[in-house]
C-alpha cells in the first residue's frame, strides 16, 4: 500500500495552461508555477489577474525549482532533442515537476507546449493539454539543413548549416508510442 506521501497531487501550470483560460479556483489539487509564467502573461490582462488572485488566495504556489533538477531537465530535453526548443520558462515548469516527484508528489504538467510534453513523457512525468489534442508518440528529433540535406544531432546548437548557411529545421528521428 502507498503511504500518504507518495499519493499527493501536484499541478504544475505553464503559461499556455493560463492562455487556453484554466482557472485556478475550479479544482483542489495543490498547484505551482514558476515566477517567468507571470513575466509572459504581461499582455494578457485578465489572464494574468486571474494568475495574481490565484497566488494571493493561496490556491498556486510561485516557486523557482533548484538548478540541479534544471541540469537534469535540460539533460533529458536533451537526449530526444528538445532541449533547443525550450524556452527558459519550459525548462523551469518541467524542473519544478521533477523536483516535486523527487519530494513525493505526483506532478501532472498543464500545458499544450508539445516539446514539454516530449521531455516530460521522457522523465516519467504526467502531463495533459487544455486547447491540444497532446502528443500521442515520444519523439527523438534529428536537426537538418532543407537546403543541402547536411544531417546534424538534435542538440546541435547552431541555428544555421554550417556548409550552406540555411536556417536549420527538424524531423523525428524515432517515434515510441507513449505508454500512459
Amino acid at each position: 500500500m502507498a503511504s500518504p506521501v507518495e499519493t499527493k497531487r501536484a499541478i504544475v501550470l505553464d503559461t499556455s495552461a493560463f492562455i487556453a483560460g484554466f482557472d485556478p479556483f475550479s479544482i483542489s489539487e495543490k498547484q505551482y508555477t514558476v515566477p517567468l509564467v507571470r513575466e509572459e502573461l504581461k499582455g494578457n490582462a485578465f489572464t494574468r489577474v486571474r494568475l495574481n488572485t490565484a497566488i494571493e488566495r493561496g490556491k498556486i504556489i510561485m516557486r523557482k525549482p533548484e538548478k540541479t533538477f534544471l541540469d537534469k531537465v535540460k539533460t533529458s530535453a536533451t537526449m530526444v532533442g528538445d532541449e533547443f526548443f525550450l524556452s527558459e520558462v519550459d525548462l523551469q515548469v518541467l524542473a519544478l515537476a521533477l523536483e516535486l516527484k523527487n519530494e513525493g508528489y505526483h506532478p501532472l504538467i498543464a500545458s499544450d507546449d508539445y516539446s514539454i510534453q516530449n521531455v516530460a513523457n521522457r522523465m516519467e512525468i504526467d502531463f495533459t493539454s487544455l486547447a491540444t489534442f497532446g502528443i500521442r508518440f515520444q519523439l527523438e528529433w534529428e536537426r537538418y539543413c532543407p537546403a543541402c540535406h547536411r544531417k546534424y544531432p538534435a542538440d546541435y546548437r547552431l541555428k544555421r548549416c554550417e556548409v550552406c548557411g540555411t536556417e536549420l529545421k527538424r524531423k523525428p528521428l524515432r517515434k515510441k508510442d507513449l505508454h500512459r
